[in-house]
């Protein structure tokens, strides 16, 4: 077979392969979300490799911050918040069916004394799919209930402020919100578990993000996250967390 032969056949069997990689770094939301159906719903693998790291190294954790991109944009877009002992365990786009299925490896084997939970944005937006008030409802349930049994203080978050997702247009998410979050403080009253509320701090009459405090309505810019950082943080402190 001639050198030409050769490179032209090789060049015809690679195109597949170079088809399939161009596909996975143009992956849409849709896309991830079919294939964590089938390959890794929960996204344990996200922070395996952190968890093991903690526990090889027996850091002391004081508290987890668990939650979808909100939580995931505070470690990165303001790191000095976590100091040593917090942990961010946040992952874009999850709803609470993901979260509860997280809570033994993001959680509860690091044994923080305290778990931070922000959740319900993607809930009302149906990113894994339609959800009732409460399925919601039950999950947050569940993830408070393996963290008491675990002897694991719960930090209940209000869900953020927002008057729409940019990626579910024309949804209704301000009266799905304020109901979300006033089942959540009474659930937190009922199970004496810390309600911390931070609408407003981020939000105006109307329900939405104040101006400057968001890119989009509904991810928190720096000032966002400096916003919410003086609500929870006396609240730590008087925890040594």
């Amino acid at each position: 077979m001639s050198v030409r032969r050769r490179s032209l056949l090789a060049g015809a069997l690679a195109l597949p392969f170079v088809a399939r990689a161009q596909a996975q770094t143009q992956e849409t939301w849709e896309q991830r979300k079919e294939r964590l159906l089938h390959e890794d719903f929960p996204e344990l693998s996200r922070y395996a490799a952190d968890n093991a790291r903690i526990l090889a190294a027996r850091e002391k954790v004081n508290i987890v911050f668990l939650g979808d991109s909100i939580t995931e944009g505070w470690k990165s877009k303001r790191p000095g918040f976590f100091t040593p002992g917090r942990v961010g365990r946040g992952i874009g786009g999850q709803t609470t069916p993901q979260m509860v299925l997280r809570m033994m490896a993001d959680v509860v084997h690091l044994k923080p004394r305290f778990v931070h939970i922000m959740a319900g944005t993607n809930d009302i937006a149906g990113n894994t799919g339609k959800m009732t008030r409460a399925q919601s409802y039950d999950n947050f349930r569940m993830m408070a209930q393996i963290a008491k049994a675990n002897g694991i203080g719960v930090i209940l978050a209000s869900v953020p402020p927002a008057d729409h997702f940019p990626w579910r247009p024309g949804l209704d998410v301000v009266g799905p919100i304020r109901e979300i979050n006033a089942w959540l403080q009474g659930y937190a009253k009922a199970e004496r578990l810390t309600w911390v509320d931070y609408t407003a701090a981020l939000g105006d009459a109307n329900g939405a993000m104040k101006p400057g405090l968001a890119y989009d309505g509904v991810h928190p810019t720096e000032a966002g996250y400096d916003a919410m950082a003086t609500v929870i943080e006396p609240l730590l402190k008087a925890r040594g967390a």
